[in-house]
């Protein structure tokens, strides 16, 4: 995690950072990331737009101070969007695909998070995510009861609607992973959990329209098949009465198979988080 307002300070800090990690024998930095929330990046493009929940946000020239300090450029991860109060439609050969699709191969199925197993939908999260990311840029092994403890703590606010699984025999091999915008909801209440905008959260979220796309995942045993699409499909159309405006985010941009999924069903680019790193 990174915040500066000037760029002197800003120098000290990346300094005295790029000193503590040699002297314990470190020979490259990388960032920023936020530990707690799992950000990454500073945000390179997109500042007029608002940052979505667990998104980060900073000022152009944070982007500045790294390259100043002689960091360079590692990784872009970019963000799309669809809005259908803008006239965002899912392309309708989508949906004649789903449905090809549901037909030819009648042991898959798609169904919503259910909240009355917890559980049990943690830990097939759990194993697609461990299996299906691990040969992703920055992958890091996810601990069962870590992502276990992370859909308790936020099941209250949790919408079936955005969560959904493919299963093939009632085996779980894909999900996508998505949650109501609280950020709308913590500028609305300045921020202040307490004594009633806890309150807040758990009534609106239900009533939001915008929604950040944590994850989509397929074991790979499956890719190729289109149960990506298959499962935004699912999850957009659910949220679209609503007047949905989804965002994608955190896309690698090396990886083609979901980038060409987004831009196929037609979602737009609209940010680039920036990660980088300086050999020491």
């Amino acid at each position: 995690s990174f915040e500066s307002e000037d760029e002197e300070a800003a120098g000290a800090l990346l300094a005295e950072a790029e000193g503590w990690l040699a002297s314990r024998g470190m020979n490259a930095v990388r960032g920023p990331i936020n530990p707690v929330s799992e950000c990454w990046g500073f945000l390179l493009r997109g500042h007029g737009r608002p940052a979505t929940f667990l998104s980060p946000y900073n000022p152009p020239r944070y982007n500045d101070y790294a390259l100043g300090r002689g960091f360079a450029k590692v990784k872009d991860l970019l963000v799309y969007e669809a809005d259908a109060l803008e006239g965002y439609r899912i392309p309708p050969r989508f949906l004649e695909f789903r449905r090809r699709l549901l037909e030819r191969r009648p042991r898959l199925s798609v169904r919503p998070l259910d909240l009355k197993r917890i559980p049990q939908e943690a830990e097939a999260i759990w194993s697609i995510t461990n299996q299906a990311v691990s040969g992703n840029w920055g992958y890091v092994p996810l601990g069962r009861e870590e992502l276990a403890d992370v859909l308790r703590q936020l099941k209250p606010i949790a919408d079936p609607d955005a969560i959904w699984l493919v299963e093939d025999s009632g085996q779980a091999v894909g999900y996508a992973l998505g949650f109501p915008d609280l950020n709308i909801l913590l500028r609305r209440i300045h921020g202040r959990l307490l004594p009633f905008g806890f309150l807040t959260l758990l009534r609106g979220a239900r009533r939001l329209r915008d929604y950040r796309l944590f994850g989509l995942a397929v074991l790979p045993a499956y890719h190729g098949l289109g149960l990506d699409v298959l499962l935004y499909v699912s999850l957009f159309e659910a949220l679209q009465p609503r007047g949905v405006h989804l965002e994608a985010n955190y896309i690698l941009e090396d990886n083609a198979r979901i980038r060409n999924a987004l831009e196929k069903l037609s979602l737009t680019q609209t940010k680039v988080y920036r990660v980088y790193e300086k050999r020491l």
